[in-house]
């Protein structure tokens, strides 16, 4: 994995050791291995840019109040599963460092535009095809 362009630092992330869900035997009911991490996008050090666009996301989790909360559960380790909870955060940053490119308008062209007026009047003659036949010639 590449560097990251603006890495996450870890003193602007809140870790809270949690029971892990799911199966696991005894030691599931015994040990807070599942990680919850939250990081808040308002305060964090990253450029108003990459904070507007992460807020902009249609992300579950991200909440009402900018905060990124995150639930690793998939290792038995305490430190691997905070590994991957700053990973995955990580990766939710990086997803919008790159701005989107614009849309430029475009005409669709002729033949394109013939086209589809051909398989429009090709349906409308299947269809026509379907009604019922009537003697009244």
């Amino acid at each position: 994995m590449p560097d990251p362009l603006f890495p996450v630092t870890e003193d602007e992330i809140e870790f809270s050791a949690i029971r892990a869900q799911g199966a696991g035997g005894q030691n599931v009911n015994k040990v807070s291995n599942a990680v919850h991490l939250r990081y808040a996008i308002p305060a964090s050090s990253l450029p108003d840019p990459i904070k507007e666009r992460l807020l902009a996301l249609n992300d579950q989790r991200i909440t009402q109040d900018g905060v990124v909360v995150i639930k690793a559960q998939t290792s038995r380790s305490l430190e691997q599963n905070k590994l991957d909870a700053i990973a995955r955060l990580q990766a939710l940053v990086d997803s919008v460092t790159v701005p989107p490119k614009p849309r430029r308008a475009t005409r669709p062209t002729r033949g394109s535009q013939l086209k589809r007026l051909d398989t429009k009047s090709e349906r409308s003659n299947v269809k026509v095809q379907r009604k019922r036949v009537t003697d009244d010639d």
